[in-house]
């Protein structure tokens, strides 16, 4: 069973494979493309993801964010807040 619990056991759960790709993808980008330092929390076992900013983002890291942002509610709209919650916070 994914993380998201979306699929049955044995098949693929396209929920927790979208939530992965967009984080993961968003993270790379930030650091390889932009140049932002990010402190990144994650455990595979239980799907838990973190990032952590070492500094205020450029404008185009907003950007990319405010992007996988968007795309997360996106999934949590069209498949269940049982299988996706987006959760902010700032310190």
């Amino acid at each position: 069973m994914g993380h998201a619990e979306y699929a049955k056991r044995g098949k693929p759960d396209i929920v927790c494979a979208a939530v992965s790709a967009l984080t993961i993808g968003t993270v790379n980008s930030l650091t390889e493309l932009a140049g932002e330092r990010i402190k990144v929390t994650a455990n595979e076992e239980t799907g838990f993801f973190k990032c952590d900013f070492e500094g205020i983002l450029q404008e185009k890291s907003n950007f990319l964010v405010d992007s996988m942002v968007f795309s997360l509610e996106n999934i949590s709209r069209e498949y269940g807040r049982k299988y996706l919650q987006v959760k902010f916070e700032e310190v």
